[in-house]
């Protein structure tokens, strides 16, 4: 069977757009560039929000440590959704999110039970999808010191090698 003119270019059409629903192809970001973490486990990370720092330890062993912003209103324990702090205590990296609108994100385990509990106390919304990710992607957040909703941020170039480092399961200690 041989085709013609415009019937060529509806072929194609078609082929390009079957192609792209298969998967093969993807139009959401794939970060290939995720450096190969071979060094000693990462058994906790430690955020020190007085100081802007994520320490990586292997044990009690810094392996890495690097500069964070935090959330638009730092002081003090996030309390409920929108305050702009970011939690404070002990959680968890709860999951890994490839597809995160801040270049890569991985998840903290806030709220916690007893964030829970003292959320229904006050009758609040203790918020959540808190998360160590990238830096900024709009305008308004640009230049900023502590810009995010409550969460973590790296640069990405900082992000890559963390995520390639912390798998999930990690405890993260989160101190004033």
């Amino acid at each position: 069977m041989k085709l013609k003119g415009s019937k060529v270019k509806f072929f194609n059409i078609f082929l390009l757009i079957a192609f792209i629903l298969s998967g093969c192809f993807s139009t959401s970001p794939v970060y290939k560039n995720i450096p190969k973490y071979e060094g000693p486990k990462i058994t906790k990370i430690v955020v020190d929000k007085s100081q802007r720092k994520l320490y990586l330890l292997s044990n009690d062993k810094i392996i890495r440590k690097f500069k964070v912003g935090l959330g638009f209103n730092p002081k003090r324990h996030k309390a409920e959704q929108g305050d702009g702090r970011t939690p404070e205590g002990l959680y968890y990296i709860d999951r890994k999110n490839y597809n995160s609108k801040y270049f890569l994100s991985l998840g903290i385990s806030y709220p916690n039970a007893q964030d829970v509990k003292n959320a229904k106390k006050l009758n609040i919304d203790p918020g959540g999808d808190i998360f160590i990710h990238g830096g900024p992607r709009y305008k308004g957040e640009y230049g900023k010191r502590d810009w995010t909703a409550g969460c973590i941020s790296v640069s990405d170039k900082n992000i890559k090698i963390i995520y390639s480092m912390v798998k999930t399961g990690t405890p993260i200690l989160i101190r004033p």
